[in-house]
């Protein structure tokens, strides 16, 4: 198992990309943090799939824009499990709405749960590791539009864009302690939120149209990656973003 004797935390767990990362993390042999917010079902029903597969996981509830309760959700895995190994940055949101119209408090919403989120966590995170003495692993769930425009969705792409810089920034920082810190850039991923998407004909084909490889990824594919960048064979992998697109951010928009 690749990441056995590890301990994890990956927010927004409960679903989606997320939930796959945890999944795949507690079949390689880490012992995994859900982390959600509101209603624990979904959350513990992730973490009862994985006991049932094997794995070890547990579900917390923790707001990643508020300072406070990012302390408490690594000081409570850490008091769990007794420490902290890899820290997944997954949990995010995005509104569409025209930049001229743009409500004033999504554009905050935003950016606080996907770039502000993203930098308490590392943080938190890496304040732990360093105590700890043994190095560890901050990943980042960006997206293609860290580097790809997206009409409508302003604030999401600016979050996108600072976490790359937030990313090659500490990663210098924190690699004296053996930390890691590394972006995985996802392009169109089939989550069951896309099933609008899906029942749209003419849109899909469209999407299709900007992905060479012509379909959508699968969250086990991300999933993957975040393992490998996890694991001891991505030992000399910092600062970089990984996309993982099908291609799509060479073709779109080329057509």
């Amino acid at each position: 198992m690749k990441l056995q004797g590890k301990v994890a935390i990956v927010t927004g767990a409960a679903t989606g990309i997320g939930k796959a990362i945890a999944m795949g993390m507690a079949k390689e042999g880490a012992s995994v943090v859900i982390d959600y917010v509101g209603d624990p079902k979904l959350a513990n029903e992730a973490a009862q799939g994985m006991q049932n597969a094997g794995g070890k996981a547990i579900a917390m509830e923790a707001d990643i824009s508020n300072p406070e309760q990012v302390n408490t959700l690594v000081q409570q895995s850490l008091k769990a499990l007794g420490r902290l190994d890899i820290f997944v940055n997954n949990a995010g949101l995005e509104y569409k709405h025209p930049f001229t119209e743009y409500p004033f408090e999504l554009w905050q919403k935003v950016i606080a749960v996907d770039l502000t989120g993203p930098f308490l966590c590392a943080q938190a995170a890496a304040k732990a590791m360093i105590a700890q003495g043994s190095g560890g692993r901050i990943i980042n769930i960006s997206s293609i539009h860290e580097d790809l425009p997206m009409p409508t969705n302003a604030p999401y792409c600016t979050a996108k864009g600072g976490l790359r810089m937030l990313m090659r920034t500490i990663a210098v920082e924190l690699a004296p302690h053996k930390i890691t810190v590394n972006n995985i850039a996802p392009g169109a991923i089939y989550t069951p939120i896309d099933a609008d998407v899906e029942a749209d004909q003419k849109f899909e084909q469209a999407l299709m149209a900007e992905i060479p490889l012509g379909r959508w990824g699968k969250p086990e594919e991300v999933a993957d990656l975040a393992i490998f960048l996890a694991s001891d064979a991505a030992g000399y992998c910092t600062g970089s973003t990984f996309f993982i697109d099908g291609g799509m951010l060479r073709q779109a928009g080329s057509l």
